[in-house]
């Protein structure tokens, strides 16, 4: 059986993916993939995604520089959710949010309301232009 069949793809033929900091183990992103961006991320060693918003893959960096070096994949006990343990290039401290933040888990549920805890570390408009 190819690897690939192993993984449980959704009606849509997509997997969530999580990307998480191999160093600090943060969680900094999801995204989706499907069975061709799965298949480069291996074949490339970088994380790259499927947009659902563009309908097509997204090689994540292609615009802002911030490319994700991949070093190990992971599948969860069900087959449905891929992890991928990378290192975040393109900025130092690394960001991973198209908001400029390192992580997109910049809010916090605290009191009745969302806070965000994560600073901005470059403004997206120099990052995206």
């Amino acid at each position: 059986m190819d690897w690939l069949d192993q993984v449980k793809w959704d009606a849509q033929g997509l997997v969530p993916a999580i990307a998480q900091e191999a160093g600090s183990k943060d969680v900094l992103m999801f995204a989706w993939m499907d069975r061709e961006a799965l298949r480069k991320t291996v074949e490339l060693g970088r994380a790259v995604y499927f947009s659902r918003s563009r309908g097509k893959l997204w090689f994540k960096g292609e615009e802002s520089g911030h490319v994700q070096t991949v070093h190990e994949v992971r599948l969860d006990c069900d087959n449905d959710v891929v992890l991928l343990q990378v290192t975040q290039q393109g900025h130092d401290p690394s960001i991973a949010c198209h908001t400029g933040r390192h992580s997109c888990f910049f809010r916090v549920y605290r009191d009745g309301a969302w806070h965000t805890v994560e600073p901005v570390l470059k403004d997206p408009q120099a990052i995206y232009r």
